[in-house]
């Protein structure tokens, strides 16, 4: 079993960040306010290589925080289990290219 997912070429391997869905004093809140388009970047793959054969390096980093398109990506399942744990986070494989930006504090 695999212990650690390496992106190939240009692609980024990211966990989203979901909001709780509850309110502390105990309100539900409705699925779709939830979905916020931002992830932390887990794993970035070596880049891509252009006609001449030189390497074009990913312009993320791991830690990162970005900004991603609304739809895309595909889900991430090593085994029966989705990668890494079973914390309430969704693993996503993205092209760099989906990226529209990095967050900052």
């Amino acid at each position: 079993m695999a212990k650690r997912l390496i992106p190939s070429f240009s692609r980024i391997l990211v966990e989203k960040i979901t909001q709780p869905s509850k309110t502390n004093v105990g309100i539900l809140i409705p699925e779709k306010t939830t979905k916020l388009n931002s992830a932390k970047v887990v794993a970035v793959g070596p880049g891509s290589r252009d006609r001449n054969g030189n390497l074009i390096p990913v312009s993320v980093k791991e830690g990162d925080t970005v900004l991603l398109a609304e739809y895309g990506g595909t889900e991430v399942k090593l085994g029966d289990k989705q990668y890494v744990s079973l914390l309430p986070f969704e693993y996503h494989l993205y092209d760099h290219e989906a990226v529209l930006g990095t967050l900052h504090d």
